[in-house]
């Protein structure tokens, strides 16, 4: 089947890594970028491939309101939606807060209130949460702790807002398309791939679900577990990835299979209070 896709920062380099992975799949991809003089890099990658592949240039700095992405969402059209934008340190503390935060966030409400779209990806980080798992060490929760506080603070609100947003929305979409009596095939699924440490090396074998804290991992393992997690249906919730020993295939298989989401310790109540509270 087809799929129209929206990949949302598509100059990145997991997104430039997934684009044609994604087309090589025959599915169309419409990639957002924030300049014209990324256009060349971005439609190189879609030589050869299957696929079709668009650019569309438009700056998430200009995303400040859920009409705004709604915007974009009608003007692509696409039944799935991949975010992996970020402002990357640049600019300081308020367009990071614009991008990873608000732009976020628009989408995100955006898509998963659009009927046709039926999936919704984000790339965040897996220290992007407020309360420790059973599965990590009390020094793994200080370490992580340190850098969200010290190191990434403005990072951390920023993801954590948008993460949270995502898996109360989602959720509040699935439960209610169960009540409908949707098909399983059909309903909706928020999938939250958040990686460790981010190196350029070559994708390998990973540890996938309610894995250790630190560790590294490939760009490119993000981006085979992106399309594997997109092309395998009921996947959804929160999937933290670093480094480990089992073939992608296999780990993707086995926590959508076992029902794994590492969204577990979290105070869904209070997340959703908070996400409440943020739309006013």
């Amino acid at each position: 089947m087809t799929h129209n896709i929206l990949l949302i920062g598509g100059h990145g380099k997991i997104s430039q890594i997934l684009t044609p992975l994604l087309l090589s799949r025959s599915w169309n991809v419409t990639s957002l970028i924030r300049s014209q003089e990324q256009t060349s890099t971005i439609e190189r990658l879609g030589d050869g491939q299957p696929g079709k592949l668009s650019v569309l240039v438009s700056s998430l700095e200009e995303v400040k309101s859920e009409g705004d992405a709604r915007k974009i969402l009608e003007q692509v059209k696409p039944d799935w939606v991949v975010w992996s934008a970020g402002a990357g340190g640049r600019g300081g503390a308020s367009r990071t807060l614009a991008i990873d935060r608000d732009a976020a966030i628009s989408f995100t409400r955006a898509s998963i209130s659009t009927p046709g779209i039926t999936k919704f990806m984000t790339v965040s980080y897996n220290s992007s949460r407020r309360q420790k798992p059973d599965w990590w060490t009390d020094a793994e929760w200080s370490t992580a702790q340190e850098v969200n506080s010290k190191i990434l603070p403005t990072y951390y609100d920023a993801k954590v807002a948008a993460d949270e947003v995502l898996t109360v929305l989602a959720k509040d979409r699935y439960d209610e398309e169960v009540k409908k009596g949707v098909e399983e095939a059909k309903r909706f699924c928020g999938i939250d791939l958040r990686p460790g440490r981010l190196t350029d090396d070559k994708a390998g074998n990973v540890a996938l679900g309610k894995i250790r804290c630190m560790g590294e991992v490939p760009r490119a393992s993000v981006a085979e577990v992106a399309l594997k997690l997109l092309e395998t249906q009921g996947a959804r919730g929160w999937f933290d990835l670093l480094d480990g020993e089992e073939e992608i295939e296999q780990a993707v298989k086995k926590c959508v299979s076992q029902g794994v989401d590492c969204v577990d310790g979290e105070d869904f109540g209070e997340m959703r209070k908070r996400v409440e509270s943020a739309r006013g």
